[in-house]
C-alpha cells in the first residue's frame, strides 16, 4: 500500500503538467489506480460546429488517464487509446473525466475512461487507454526503487 507522504508526492507530481493547466484542467482526485479531473468548456473549445472540440475531450481523458496511470510513482507511457464519442457538449457544460484501473500487469496496465457531464450526469465519451510501466519511479519509496518488474 502507498504511504500517505509517498502519494502526496507523486499527486504534486502530476499536478505540474503545462498542458493540464493551459486548458485550465481540474485536477480533483489521484488515487492509486484512480483519477477525476474536470474542465468547464468554454467557446474557446468550440470547433466550427459551435460544439466542444473532439480534441479537446479526448485531452481530457487523456489527462485522467495519465494521472491514473502514473499513480503508484512509475513513470508509465501510452501505447494505445481509443475513444468513443457519444454527446455533443457546449460552452458552459462541465466535463468530468475519470479514469479506472482495470487490469495492473507487470509491465502493461489497462485503464477505463468515462466522460460525462457534470449537471446531467449524462456519458459523454467512453475511452480504454493502456500504457507501459517503464523500469523508471519519479516517486519512488526505497522498496519500489529495488522493484524492476
Amino acid at each position: 500500500m502507498t504511504e500517505p507522504n509517498h502519494q502526496t508526492a507523486i499527486a504534486e507530481h502530476i499536478r505540474q503538467d503545462r498542458f493540464t493547466a493551459f486548458l485550465g484542467v481540474d485536477i480533483e482526485a489521484i488515487e492509486p489506480g484512480y483519477s477525476r479531473v474536470s474542465l468547464t468548456v468554454t467557446e474557446a473549445l468550440h470547433n466550427f460546429h459551435g460544439m466542444t472540440h473532439g480534441g479537446v475531450i479526448f485531452s481530457l481523458g487523456d489527462i485522467a488517464f495519465a494521472a491514473a496511470s502514473n499513480s503508484h510513482g512509475q513513470t508509465a507511457v501510452a501505447l494505445n487509446v481509443s475513444i468513443s464519442f457519444l454527446k455533443a457538449t457546449k460552452a458552459g457544460d462541465q466535463l468530468v473525466a475519470e479514469a479506472r484501473e482495470q487490469h495492473l500487469g507487470g509491465r502493461t496496465a489497462l485503464y477505463e475512461i468515462t466522460v460525462t457531464e457534470r449537471q446531467t450526469g449524462q456519458l459523454v465519451a467512453k475511452s480504454q487507454a493502456m500504457v507501459y510501466r517503464k523500469r523508471e519511479w519519479f516517486a519512488a519509496t526505497g522498496a519500489e526503487e529495488n522493484n524492476t518488474s
